[in-house]
């Protein structure tokens, strides 16, 4: 996800935006915790009056840093969380996929790139000489994913890709061994080295065969974390003599694995 250009000039002083972006992201974090929560048990009242005050905080913020559509898509958040406070048991069912898909537009409220408003149309152009055949577009280091999940089970790499949206990371999400490995063969990182969290526990080709397999033919082109359901001494050992980073244990809250992630990533 392409982060939010910070060109335009709010009178604000140097580094301000940059820093409330970076705070907002833990919020988004929070939020996301929150959402899962309300996945597991619509009717948990606790996790919606605390998103009712999340989404307030940035209601009554992002306005100031120029993030006008995050400030509305707050607005909606805070006023639904109201309604469910009101009305507890109505729609409980329904309100941890509402409240995901609130998150999903705060992320793209604050973190895409706008498209600049379009300008007014030109007089008529003269006539033009021979078309030139356009240059392509040089690969940029933006389009490249900062995270890569692989996850054979859906609901857990669902739940992790969400999280790691709502923070504003740009990433790629695969369900098979045999698809993810093809695509990180094939993958141009242009001298960036994504983070790429491998489950070890996959059906068929597992996070240690794909691990090996990138040690070998392609050393130092991800930094790789291997996760897994159970935190298995023995798994974890064989993953870092194996070249693993680090171990992730995915039984723990969303939020705590956004915290590591956050970490391994350095934003």
């Amino acid at each position: 996800m392409e982060v939010v250009s910070q060109d335009d000039d709010l009178g604000l002083p140097p580094g301000l935006r940059d820093e409330y972006l970076k705070g907002v992201r833990n919020q988004l974090g929070e939020i996301a915790e929150l959402a899962e929560r309300l996945i597991t048990a619509g009717d948990d009242i606790d996790a919606v009056e605390q998103l009712r005050r999340e989404a307030h905080k940035i209601h009554g913020s992002a306005g100031s840093f120029g993030y006008a559509q995050a400030t509305a898509v707050a607005a909606e958040l805070e006023e639904a969380a109201k309604q469910w406070l009101a009305q507890p048991e109505q729609g409980a069912s329904t309100r941890g996929a509402a409240a995901r898909a609130f998150v999903r537009r705060l992320a793209a409220a604050l973190f895409t790139r706008q498209a600049a408003p379009p300008s007014p149309p030109p007089a008529a152009p003269p006539p033009l000489p021979a078309a030139v055949p356009a240059t392509p577009a040089a690969p940029d280091a933006a389009d490249v994913p900062e995270i890569i999940v692989v996850d054979d089970d859906a609901t857990i790499g669902e739940r992790l890709a969400f999280g790691i949206e709502a923070r504003g990371y740009r990433f790629a999400l695969y369900h098979t061994g045999a698809e993810a490995l093809a695509y990180l063969r094939s993958l141009d990182t242009l001298g960036t080295a994504p983070l790429l969290l491998l489950d070890v526990d996959g059906p068929a080709i597992d996070g240690y065969a794909i691990l090996e397999t990138l040690q070998r033919e392609c050393p130092a082109k991800f930094r790789v974390v291997l996760t897994t359901e159970h935190g298995d001494k023995r798994k974890q050992r064989r993953g870092r003599e194996a070249g693993a980073l680090d171990y992730l244990v995915m039984g723990t809250s969303l939020w705590a694995a956004l915290e590591s992630i956050r970490g391994w990533v350095g934003r």
